[in-house]
């Protein structure tokens, strides 16, 4: 059974800014504010806005409840997560998603939140994976920015990419999944996997070890959940560190190395990720990645 599409946003209708992971203060999301509010939108802000608990947008506790709270409220359309960083992942087990079978809403960000794009899907609901409001005005964003607003409002997505040498050209079909590798690889085995089978994954990462990317593929590889692949899409693997003896292989080489075992299409260099050019993705929608000789493409 395909995932569930919440309703698309309409003008005069109320969004919620939360924070979910790292803090934030109100100033950091006004340009976000002002953004949604000219796009038609009303604004809510959250209790975790300005809250802080060390790194934290606030204690587990009240980030929690913010969340639970904007999930559970018939007026909010839609959830945008501020930022990402650390912490979403403390949060999911005692949220209470139910209300979304009466009233199935749209959940945005990427990063730390990629937890929540797989938790829901794992429950039968699409969301987006797309630019957060903490990023709303960085250069060079607009295509990100104009991007989320199609997504929110029921516009054809499109991402491309360059050709690239390590491209295995191919057509494949199949409900988006993925996002963020290190957290993809922090909740296998937990309640909110979503199962790659038949999938295109796409996958993201930022500020990793290159033998880090290489541990994360290896286990993805051994337990199973590369083998029933539709298709790899690849995006931005932004500022990767070495140590002191180098890895070897670039992040892109690494994935290349167990991409070979299968047979699926791959297409690296996607628009996705850490980088102005995140360009905003439905998880859990049925997708069409193309690899061709002149280079990438994701519709959805």
């Amino acid at each position: 059974m395909s995932a569930i599409a919440p309703p698309f946003l309409q003008a005069g209708q109320r969004v919620a800014i939360v924070a979910p992971a790292r803090k934030i203060s109100t100033a950091e999301v006004e340009f976000a504010r002002q953004t949604l509010q000219a796009w038609g939108l009303e604004v809510v802000l959250g209790e975790s806005i300005d809250a802080a608990h060390h790194q934290f947008a606030g204690e587990d506790t009240l980030r929690r409840r913010d969340f639970q709270r904007q999930l559970d409220a018939p007026g909010i359309r839609a959830i945008l997560c501020a930022r990402g960083g650390y912490g979403t992942a403390r949060l999911v087990d005692e949220l209470d998603f139910s209300a979304l079978a009466e009233n199935p809403k749209w959940v945005a960000g990427f990063s730390d939140i990629t937890v929540l794009n797989s938790h829901l899907l794992r429950l039968g609901y699409q969301s987006i994976h797309g630019v957060m409001p903490v990023l709303f005005g960085q250069e060079n964003g607009e295509a990100a920015l104009a991007s989320l607003h199609h997504a929110l409002f029921g516009e054809p997505l499109r991402c491309e990419a360059p050709t690239h040498p390590l491209n295995r050209p191919g057509t494949a079909t199949g409900e988006l999944v993925g996002g963020n590798l290190s957290l993809l690889h922090t909740i296998t085995g937990t309640s909110s996997q979503a199962s790659f089978a038949g999938r295109i994954l796409f996958l993201e990462d930022l500020d990793e070890y290159l033998y880090h990317i290489d541990r994360m593929l290896l286990h993805l590889h051994r337990s199973g959940q590369l083998a029933g692949l539709a298709g790899l899409a690849v995006g931005h693997f932004s500022q990767m560190r070495d140590n002191a003896v180098p890895f070897g292989q670039t992040a892109y080489e690494i994935i290349d190395y167990y991409a070979q075992r299968y047979g699926f299409p791959v297409g690296y260099g996607l628009p996705v990720g850490h980088e102005a050019s995140n360009q905003a993705l439905v998880v859990g929608r049925p997708t069409t990645l193309v690899v061709a000789p002149s280079g990438s493409q994701l519709s959805q």
